[in-house]
C-alpha cells in the first residue's frame, strides 16, 4: 500500500462533515459571489514539540488541490519550534478552505502524542520504550495515537491497526485476565508458549498471584532458554513498580543463572518515572508507557492567510507576507 492510501482521509473529512460550519459558509459565499482567490496559508504551533500528522495532511491536500497548487511542509517527526511555520499551502482558497479544521486537528493531536512519546524516549536514553495506550482513547483514533507514539520514538505498539499504520509488528503477550482464567502464572505462560507463534517474544507477566520475584524465578525455571523476559505491572494498590523491586528481581534472577532474562517495567510509567529508574540505576531493559502518551495535551496550531493573489496580507497582530523557513520541503 502506498503512503497516500495508507493515510487516506475518511469520507467524513473529505465531505466537509468534520469542518467548522463557518468554513462551509465561507465556501458557499465565495461560490455564490463567484470569488476564488489564489492564496497562501501558513500554519504554525503554539509551542515546541515533535511534528506528527503531516502524512495525513498531505493525503487530504493531494486529493483536493488542483494542478499548479503548492504545499511546503516540515517533514514528519521533525522537532519544531514555537511559531515556526510547519506548513504552507498555496492554491485557490475554495479548494481547501473547508479542510482547515481537519488539518489543524490532525497535527494538533498527533503532535501532542508524538512530543510526549519523545519525552519518554529521551528520558529512557538507549532503553526501548513500547506504547500501550490504545485503551485510553476512542478506537476510531487509536491507530493514529499508536502511529504518533512510533513517530515520537517508541519501538513498538500494541494494536494491529496502529502497527500497520506505523509499519511495525504489534507488541504484546498475555493479559492478567488469561492468567486469572487459567489460575497460575506458570501454566498460563506455558500455554502462551505452546499456542503463540514462536517469533513472538516470550515475556511473562509476573505480578498476578504471587510475589514478583518469586513468579519471575518460577517462569524462568519453567521456560528456560525460551523466556525472553518478565514484565512488571504492579498496581498502585500494591505500591506499583519501584526501582528497588527491579533491582531485587535482577539480583534473584542473576543468582539462579537467569542473567539473560530481561525486565520490562510498565504501569503508570511516564518520563519522570523513567528518569527516576535511571537515576537509581534500576536495571530495566524496556519500559511500557500508556496514559502518559495517550493523555498528552494537543499542541495548538494556527492557520493564517499571508498572501492573496501574490499580495502580502495578514490579520492584525501578524506580519503580512510569506514567512521564510528553509527547513520546509515541497510535498505537493
Amino acid at each position: 500500500m502506498n503512503e497516500e492510501d495508507r493515510f487516506a482521509p475518511s469520507e467524513q473529512i473529505l465531505s466537509g462533515k468534520t469542518a467548522d460550519v463557518y468554513f462551509l459558509n465561507a465556501r458557499r459565499i465565495l461560490e455564490q459571489e463567484d470569488l476564488n482567490p489564489h492564496v497562501t496559508m501558513e500554519v504554525f504551533p503554539s509551542r515546541a514539540g515533535i511534528l506528527c500528522g503531516m502524512n495525513e495532511v498531505k493525503a487530504i491536500l493531494a486529493r483536493v488541490l488542483p494542478p499548479r497548487s503548492e504545499v511546503w511542509a516540515l517533514p514528519e517527526g521533525e522537532p519544531m519550534e514555537r511559531k515556526e511555520v510547519i506548513l504552507r499551502i498555496t492554491g485557490p482558497y475554495r479548494a481547501f478552505c473547508i479542510y482547515e479544521t481537519a488539518i489543524l486537528g490532525i497535527i494538533a493531536q498527533e503532535s501532542g502524542w508524538a512530543s510526549e512519546a519523545r519525552a519518554c524516549v529521551d528520558a529512557a536514553d538507549e532503553i526501548p520504550v513500547i506504547h500501550f495506550g490504545a485503551r485510553h482513547v476512542h478506537p476510531d483514533v487509536s491507530s493514529r495515537l499508536e502511529y504518533a507514539a512510533i513517530v515520537g520514538g517508541c519501538i513498538g505498539c500494541a494494536t494491529q491497526a496502529g502497527a500497520a499504520l506505523a509499519g511495525v509488528v504489534p507488541s504484546g503477550t498475555i493479559p492478567h485476565a488469561l492468567i486469572l482464567c487459567i489460575g497460575d502464572t506458570v501454566r498460563a505462560t506455558e500455554a502462551f508458549d505452546r499456542c503463540i507463534d514462536p517469533q513472538v517474544k516470550r515475556i511473562a507477566l509476573v505480578d498476578t498471584f504471587k510475589d514478583e520475584a518469586e513468579e519471575s524465578l518460577r517462569v524462568a525455571r519453567a521456560l528456560g532458554e525460551r523466556l525472553w523476559g518478565v514484565r512488571l505491572d504492579t498496581p498502585t494498590e500494591r505500591g506499583r513498580v519501584t526501582p528497588e523491586l527491579v533491582q531485587e528481581i535482577r539480583a534473584r534472577l542473576d543468582q539462579e543463572g537467569f542473567s539473560r532474562v530481561r525486565i520490562v517495567v510498565s504501569g503508570g510509567v511516564d518520563a519522570s518515572r523513567i528518569a527516576l529508574f535511571r537515576e537509581k540505576n534500576a536495571p530495566a531493559n524496556a519500559f511500557g508507557v500508556g496514559s502518559a502518551i495517550s493523555a498528552a495535551p494537543p499542541i495548538d496550531f494556527t492557520a493564517d492567510i499571508k498572501e492573496i493573489e501574490g499580495r502580502p496580507i495578514a490579520k492584525r497582530g501578524r506580519i503580512p507576507g510569506i514567512t521564510p523557513n528553509p527547513r520546509l520541503d515541497r510535498i505537493i
